[in-house]
């Protein structure tokens, strides 16, 4: 059925460890090369870990999956030197609109401010951003990409874990310090630590279509709550690349998946939708029924999980991949940590603290946009319908509409890593928070504050920094602290847009991890505080 792509064969290579038959213990090893997976492997090697990358398959993901990328996890990407072809092919956008039956109820703007390197939003095809992120691993020199690697047993020890591995030319087995899990949603790995998934299944089944056509619609995410074409239900419009439309029709619960997936009756309901002489080919059709759930754990031992095996979410708002990709960026940074021994292991037990929180918030966030499309009550459809229907004329009415919370960061605002302020600030940027980007120049060159975070902790100081680094010890191991002077080392645009989004007054200093999130801020250069919230994010 698939019109405009080919999907690549990579190549299966018999690795050393295979050909000698001595076992190898690796740092790292990631088992599933998708999106997640990929970003796991990536990360790690920008950090100086070198890892092994395992997949029992040899291809991307067959259809178009996750289509659509926030602003930041594309910060992510971007750091990671991937994101540039994946915005140039993608589809940027920020507004929605939201319909009911035949009429405009509400629109709304992802990203109303302007001076950010990344857009709100783009749609691509799951295969083309998997692609991308192939090509970096294979271009890494600490990356060790498999295919045809498939994990059939894991016994974990005190020190590390052993991976017993089936490929074309046999089993063999290899040991991990550490295992990233990131095999999706139907995660072997998990299975195999015992890990449970506590949450719930939803009965609504939906049906995705992607179809190739020349349409004038505008680059908008458009979501229709019982329009005249499909009535009842809901329906949801994206374009990708290609010229590739993903449409999205609720079906029901009593729908037959392998009924509704046929051409002939996935065809009429886009006729009805698109009009009798439209012209348009199928290029992937599937069936979803969706769950809100996530493990107990994020940590298992020497077993971390990430992703759709760690947590998943219905696809209303974009926060699977989404969400995954920020999994591995609060991850990685404290691997390469605990692996350099600057920090105990109590830092890894962190990522299941604050990744676990920000999965809660999208569950969340999932089942009240799921209870809003598919009310399972006729009061709490009649409240839905209310609403819709004040949102054409009253303000009040609006932020209730909810065809799917896009999705944005959850901010780690509870974190036993955060200093807490010792002054007023105003604006959003607490500790906790990912770094909120601005136009700089360094050296004559216009950028972007975000490249300037570098891969350790960064002080960014308003005003001539008293310091050109900054380095202490901790556990024996040198840490060595970037530090910005913002009016010396960077230079602001001329509207102030850093002052302004980190209420940049003179002296004020932030701690920024290596994540790029907020650690600590002060209204002075205080060096014996600095090193406390140094060492309080690295656990000692």
């Amino acid at each position: 059925m698939q019109k405009t792509y080919t999907y690549p064969e990579f190549p299966y290579v018999q690795s050393e460890e295979q050909r000698t038959g001595l076992l190898r213990r690796h740092p790292v090893v990631v088992v599933g090369a998708g999106p997640i997976g990929l970003t796991a492997a990536l990360d790690c090697a920008a950090r100086g870990i070198p890892v092994v990358a395992i997949d029992d398959n040899n291809t991307v993901s067959i259809g178009s999956r996750a289509v659509c990328y926030a602003k930041r996890p594309l910060e992510i990407w971007n750091r990671l030197g991937v994101a540039g072809p994946m915005v140039e092919r993608g589809i940027s956008w920020k507004v929605g609109k939201v319909f009911h039956k035949d009429e405009l109820a509400y629109r709304f703007d992802l990203l109303p401010e302007p001076n950010h390197e990344m857009p709100a939003m783009i749609n691509l095809q799951q295969y083309h951003l998997e692609e991308d992120l192939v090509a970096a691993c294979n271009a890494h020199p600490l990356v060790d990409l498999r295919w045809k690697h498939r994990l059939v047993s894991l016994q974990q020890g005190e020190r590390c874990a052993t991976l017993t591995l089936e490929t074309p030319d046999g089993v063999f087995t290899t040991e991990a310090d550490w295992v990233i899990a990131c095999d999706g949603a139907n995660s072997d790995t998990r299975r195999m630590v015992g890990a449970d998934f506590t949450g719930q299944f939803f009965q609504d089944r939906f049906l995705i279509a992607d179809v190739v056509m020349e349409a004038g619609f505008p680059t908008e995410r458009w979501f229709w709550f019982d329009p005249p074409f499909h009535r009842g239900q809901s329906v949801l419009l994206h374009k990708q690349s290609d010229n590739v439309w993903r449409i999205d029709f609720q079906l029901g619960w009593e729908a037959n998946p392998d009924e509704a997936r046929k051409p002939e009756n996935v065809i009429p309901r886009i006729q009805a939708m698109l009009g009798p002489d439209a012209k348009f080919e199928l290029e992937w059709v599937s069936v979803y029924q969706f769950a809100c759930r996530r493990i107990d754990q994020f940590r298992h031992g020497r077993v971390i999980f990430a992703g759709d095996a760690a947590h998943q979410v219905s696809p209303f708002g974009a926060r699977g991949a989404n969400t995954g990709v920020q999994d591995i960026d609060n991850l990685a940074w404290k691997l390469k940590l605990v692996i350099d021994g600057a920090a105990p292991e109590a830092l890894i037990d962190t990522y299941h603290e604050e990744r676990a929180y920000a999965a809660d918030d999208n569950l969340r966030q999932s089942t009240r946009s799921t209870d809003f499309i598919t009310p399972k009550s006729r009061a709490s459809q009649r409240l839905r319908d209310a609403v819709l229907s004040l949102a054409k004329t009253e303000a009040f009415a609006r932020p209730l509409v909810n065809s799917g919370r896009l999705s944005t960061p959850t901010p780690y605002l509870h974190s036993s890593l955060n200093t807490a302020d010792d002054a007023p600030f105003s604006g959003r940027m607490l500790p906790g928070t990912n770094c909120a980007d601005a136009p700089v120049t360094r050296h004559g060159h216009p950028g972007w504050l975000l490249h300037h975070l570098g891969a350790g902790f960064t002080l960014l100081h308003f005003g001539p920094a008293p310091v050109g680094r900054l380095a202490m010890q901790v556990h024996g191991v040198p840490i060595d602290i970037a530090v910005l002077g913002v009016g010396t080392d960077i230079e602001e645009d001329i509207d102030q847009t850093l002052s302004s989004r980190y209420d940049g007054r003179p002296g004020t200093t932030y701690l920024i991890r290596p994540d790029q999130h907020v650690a600590a801020r002060w209204r002075s250069f205080d060096r014996t505080k600095i090193e406390a919230a140094i060492r309080r994010c690295l656990c000692a």
